[in-house]
């Protein structure tokens, strides 16, 4: 099917291979190389890097998160980074460039999780890694040098639906204070059933058929779309909304989980949670990727100013 994409994504668009998610360690691969490509290589300078290993949840292991701390803090305050990959791809090591550029742009301290993927380890090893690492984050603030109620969490594709199931967690749970949740395309639905979903069947990056194997992987064979699916892995099923932290979300025009977002986005609102929405036009899931865009960089240059705002920086 063709699409009416931003005309700075046509000769982009042409160019991607085709890719599926049936070889799950091969797409793992190639999104190493991708993301290598795309970004570079880390660019350290001005940040101190260390890695931690956490108290893991009950009977698992420990949890690894990467602290990047800037030479410059312009706040006591710390972005709570979860990566995307659909539940099933991704690594921190991949996402370096990027929590580097937003530890030295914004002047806070970022902690970013390597929760366990699926299919081998299915929900809820991934949200229980990172409401782990979480917990952690805010018992030591005083040695990161933060503010435990100034933490920001922030997710991308999958990550997003993680910090939403996040913020519901902690909720419920008493857990940490939770200031903001920045939930970029979002990935918060397992029944497939939003008119975008049903649409988008061949759209670059992700995909209705990438969608059903992230969710099969995530929740394990014939559970998708099923009654007894958690809201914590699933936060669009959520019906108590009510006293979640603000938020951000973004959507793209031509994402199959547009409409997911647009739908809990809606919902949050209507349940008393203040919020910020943004549908880019002409865009498609990951095209941020393409940053020379100029909707890419509107969506870059937005993101700064809503996470100065919730941080107070």
């Amino acid at each position: 099917m063709s699409y009416p994409f931003d005309p700075e994504f046509v000769e982009a668009v042409a160019a991607m291979p085709p890719s599926d998610l049936s070889d799950i360690p091969a797409s793992r691969e190639q999104m190493a190389v991708t993301f290598t490509a795309v970004f570079g290589e880390p660019d350290r300078s001005g940040v101190a890097v260390r890695d931690e290993y956490v108290p893991g949840p009950e009977g698992a292991p420990d949890v690894h998160l990467r602290i990047f701390t800037p030479e410059r803090v312009a706040a006591p305050a710390a972005v709570y980074d979860v990566h995307g990959g659909g539940f099933v791809l991704g690594s921190i090591d991949i996402f370096d460039t990027l929590n580097l550029r937003l530890a030295r742009d914004l002047g806070v301290v970022v902690v970013t999780v390597e929760y366990r993927l699926a299919p081998e380890h299915p929900y809820p090893a991934p949200l229980e890694d990172c409401y782990a690492g979480l917990v952690w984050t805010a018992k030591n603030a005083a040695e990161l040098g933060i503010d435990p109620d100034r933490i920001v969490i922030h997710g991308e594709s999958a990550g997003g639906g993680l910090c939403a199931g996040l913020a519901l967690l902690a909720r419920d749970r008493g857990g940490p204070q939770i200031a903001f949740q920045f939930l970029a395309i979002p990935e918060l639905d397992d029944r497939l059933d939003t008119p975008s979903m049903q649409a988008f069947t061949d759209t670059p990056i992700w995909s209705r058929p990438k969608a059903v194997v992230s969710w099969d992987s995530y929740l394990g064979a014939g559970k998708r779309g099923g009654p007894d699916v958690p809201v914590y892995a699933a936060p669009a099923r959520a019906t108590d909304l009510a006293g979640l932290p603000p938020a951000y979300v973004s959507v793209m025009e031509f994402d199959p989980l547009r409409d997911e977002g647009l739908a809990y986005a809606q919902r949050l609102m209507q349940s008393g949670v203040s919020v910020e929405l943004h549908a880019f036009p002409g865009t498609f899931h990951g095209s941020s990727m393409i940053e020379q865009a100029a909707v890419s960089r509107r969506q870059a240059e937005e993101k700064l100013v809503v996470l100065r705002r919730a941080l107070g920086v």
